[in-house]
This record gives structure tokens, C-alpha cells and sequence, in this order.
């Protein structure tokens, strides 16, 4: 698996300690307000020790898998066997891109099953999200909700799908892993601050 590198890795750890430090630099003014070398240390010191520490094992990372190829143009084409005719279901006006996912609009389809599985089996890589409406009796097809949401749930992984407001959105797997390892990331980075800051106000005090 290829990873980010220790450059990024560095300046990754140097923009996380510029965070920490300006932290520990308040604490600092409010503990021993006349210490103002200790202060500009904080600043200056903290960005440059995080980096050396936390710089490798943020290039250890792994790098998100980026695809160069746009789904769009792909999913219109295997979708295109199962257009309506003008006034109906079609691939021109039903399947739009909103730059993170391709939206699937399954309104108007006469069988929208069989166009929700052929787009599903497109999202190995590439988010889909399923409009299928809010499901409530004054919406346009209150049926069609609850209809898709139950083939979903019972072959979609449930860390795999995010239901929403007038639709359901379905992630590949490697989306969903590389989201899982930022989020770890990010609460053990978080978990830093306020450990770093309740030692630093222990020593001042």
C-alpha cells in the first residue's frame, strides 16, 4: 500500500503543533502572565518537536485511493438500457453528478429496482446516492423509499450505507476504511491537546 511519506508526514506534525503550541502558549499567559520567553517558546518550540515525533508516524498513513476517471460518463452508459422515453425515467435527466458522489434519481421509473441494483453494482469505487424520497404520504412516490430501503438493507452493509433526508447514500469499501483511519487519527490528534495542556497548567501552577 503506498503511503503519504515523511514530508507530508512533517508537515502535517509541524501544522498540528502550530495548534498545540499556540494551546499551551494561553495556558502559559494565563498561569505566569510575566514569562513571556516561555509563551514565545511554546509557539516557536512545539511546532518544530511535533513534527520530528509525530511527523513519521503520520507518513505512515496510507494514501487515499484516487481515481482520475470519471464515473459519471460510465454509469450513464450502463444505465442506459433501462431509459423511459421523455416524460419517464432517463439517464440524462435521472443521473447527475454532485462532485463527491453520482446521484441516481429514481423517481419516474417504472421498475426502479432493477436501476438501483445496476448502479449499485458501479460503486466499487465511487460513492452512489439513491434519491428516493422522503417517503412520507404527501411526497410525490411515498412508496418508493421504504421499497429501496428494504433490498439496502438487506444487501448493503450497514458501514457501507448513510441514510439522509431524501435519500441513501452507498460508499465502497475502500472509501468507508479510509474514512474509519482518518477518524481515529483525527480523535487520538485531538486527545492530544487537551492532555499536553492539562500537564503543561500541572507544571506551571
Amino acid at each position: 500500500m503506498k503511503r503519504i511519506g515523511l514530508v507530508t508526514g512533517v508537515q502535517a506534525g509541524f501544522f498540528v503543533g502550530v495548534f498545540l503550541g499556540f494551546s499551551l502558549a494561553v495556558v502559559s499567559s494565563l498561569t505566569q502572565p510575566d514569562e513571556l520567553l516561555m509563551t514565545a517558546q511554546f509557539l516557536c518550540i512545539t511546532p518544530f518537536v511535533t513534527a520530528v515525533f509525530l511527523g513519521p508516524l503520520l507518513g505512515w498513513r496510507t494514501v487515499p485511493v484516487a481515481f482520475t476517471v470519471d464515473p459519471l460518463p460510465e454509469l450513464q452508459r450502463s444505465l442506459e438500457p433501462y431509459n423511459e422515453g421523455v416524460g419517464r425515467w432517463r439517464v440524462l435527466s435521472h443521473v447527475r453528478s454532485d462532485g463527491r458522489a453520482v446521484r441516481v434519481d429514481l423517481h419516474d421509473a417504472i421498475d426502479p429496482l432493477s436501476i438501483a441494483i445496476a448502479a449499485l453494482q458501479k460503486c466499487q469505487h465511487h460513492p452512489v446516492r439513491l434519491v428516493v424520497g422522503r417517503g412520507q404520504q404527501n411526497s410525490r412516490e411515498p412508496e418508493l423509499r421504504a421499497k429501496m430501503m428494504t433490498y439496502i438493507e438487506a444487501n448493503v452493509p450497514q458501514h457501507r450505507r448513510r441514510g439522509l433526508t431524501s435519500s441513501v447514500e452507498v460508499m465502497p469499501a475502500s472509501y468507508v476504511e479510509h474514512l474509519r483511519a482518518t477518524q481515529h487519527m483525527h480523535r487520538r490528534l485531538l486527545m492530544l491537546v487537551p492532555v499536553a495542556m492539562a500537564l503543561v497548567w500541572w507544571e506551571l501552577r
